[in-house]
């Protein structure tokens, strides 16, 4: 009896190590911007950095980018809009505690907000 419930204990010892490996979500996705200093057709430059605080990987990153307006051309495989989402960096992850980068031009800021991405964990 007190093998089975020794079993038991570490059975669920096990399963509360593993889910709490990684508890990534969304929340972990943090978006900043910053002037570069350049102007592009005399509008200023905004540099956008994804930054992922998360112990796992998380591609497939979607953001929000309703009215999103630039002059500045963005390659497709950096951020590819399609309607009122971007997708970021082709869809390729983005690394644990790691950022990602890409440069816009206009008036102000555009308030880019993570609407869902895959987290990979192993």
């Amino acid at each position: 009896m007190a093998a089975i419930l020794n079993l038991i204990f570490a059975v669920l010892f096990l399963s509360l190590i593993g889910q709490g490996h990684c508890q990534c979500s969304l929340d972990n996705i943090k978006i900043s911007h910053s002037q570069t200093g350049k102007t592009v057709e005399n509008k200023p430059e905004w540099k956008v950095t994804i930054s992922n605080r998360c112990s796992c990987s998380q591609s497939e990153l979607k953001l929000s980018c309703n009215g999103f307006q630039t002059v500045e051309t963005i390659d497709p495989s950096v951020l590819a809009k399609s309607g009122g989402e971007c997708l970021v960096n082709n869809g390729q992850p983005v690394p644990p505690f790691g950022d990602f980068n890409f440069n816009y031009a206009w008036d102000t800021s555009f308030p880019f907000s993570p609407l869902s991405s895959h987290i990979n964990c192993s």
